[in-house]
């Protein structure tokens, strides 16, 4: 019954393969005769289900590739330049670490090997005659617009992101390496 129903109407067009499955069912595993002796190899079961996995992966809109491994090789892609192989790589270097720079050795190199700090307000570049400094509450901002801030405020400094308010002196200067 389930046959008629199900496979009958794959007849059509594939009539050899809904005849090979059904008489799977009148054949053991362990038959001498060819044609159906093919079906119950163990390779022919782990294609079923490599084909079952990307069956249900093609229906729910899911990857093969776990996502967490995606984004962690995509981090890990940005992160990795030339220097991060050499022996005085910084410890602060997260592929200075051998467990990630062993995951990150197949991977192909961040294409850009220096990056730049842009203060998004004033669309300043961020260096060492404009140093980035950070707030109490962790927001870095520039040399050049804190100290601006303070000289309207009294040596106060207001944070635009969260309006907190702190003295110019509990500024701190970020160190980049």
């Amino acid at each position: 019954m389930y046959a008629l129903k199900y496979l009958a109407p794959l007849g059509v067009t594939h009539m050899k393969d809904p005849q090979r499955v059904m008489a799977t069912l009148a054949f053991r595993s362990n038959t001498e005769c060819v044609t159906y002796k093919a079906l119950f190899e163990t390779k022919h079961w782990d294609y079923l289900v490599d084909q079952f996995k990307q069956e249900f992966c093609r229906l729910y809109s899911m990857t093969l590739e776990p996502l967490l491994n995606i984004y962690l090789q995509a981090a890990l892609s940005a992160l990795k330049t030339p220097f991060c192989y050499e022996d005085d790589c910084t410890k602060a270097d997260p592929l200075s670490q051998e467990s990630f720079c062993k995951l990150a050795q197949p991977l192909p190199l961040s294409k850009q090997h220096h990056s730049k700090l842009v203060y998004y307000i004033t669309e300043e570049l961020m260096d060492t005659e404009n140093p980035p400094l950070v707030l109490p509450n962790g927001y870095v901002y520039s040399t050049k617009a804190l100290g601006e801030m303070a000289k309207k405020n009294d040596g106060k400094i207001t944070c635009p992101r969260t309006g907190l308010v702190c003295n110019y002196s509990d500024i701190v200067k970020a160190y980049i390496s």
